[in-house]
């Protein structure tokens, strides 16, 4: 029961079931009640936040490659991903600059076990190096200038 309602992980990033995120009891819907005054102005400062991550962080590549929001789209950037070539040296670069990382969904769909039936031996190039490249950098909707300038920095350095 832990592991469905956790998305069927039985640790992190390894799924081994099918699962649900049914996770939220009555003090988070407490906060999430509060939080919903808040929630246009979150929205639009996310925004404003990952397009200026994109100005700051424009001109790396092939090291670094931005994803693009579809003009027909929006985000709301619950996180602020990219593409590194060179994923671990940037997560080192950016560790020791005190600068938190996050890699979100280090393995492909069909190289999860509850998903895996069928697909034994199958490639999917894209999705595998989707998962070997994608990083995420620090984003809430208070993430100041000073703090994002010194972020894009960080990265600007360490890959280039």
């Amino acid at each position: 029961m832990r592991e469905i309602r956790h998305h069927g992980q039985s640790g992190r990033y390894h799924h081994t079931r099918i699962g649900i995120n049914g996770r939220l009891d009555t003090l988070q819907c407490a906060v999430l009640l509060a939080k919903l005054e808040r929630f246009e102005w979150e929205v639009a400062e996310r925004a404003r936040i990952g397009a200026r991550y994109d100005e700051l962080l424009s001109g790396l590549e092939p090291a670094i490659r931005l994803v693009k929001v579809r003009p027909d789209r929006t985000s709301v950037f619950a996180q602020y991903s990219l593409l590194a070539a060179d994923r671990e040296g940037l997560e080192r670069a950016l560790k020791a600059e005190g600068i938190p990382t996050a890699i979100h969904y280090p393995k492909s769909l069909h190289q999860q076990p509850a998903y895996s039936a069928g697909w034994e031996g199958a490639s999917f190039p894209v999705s595998e190096r989707l998962a070997r490249e994608v990083i995420s950098l620090p984003m809430h909707p208070y993430l100041d200038a000073a703090t994002q300038d010194r972020i894009a920095g960080a990265v600007r350095r360490a890959v280039q």
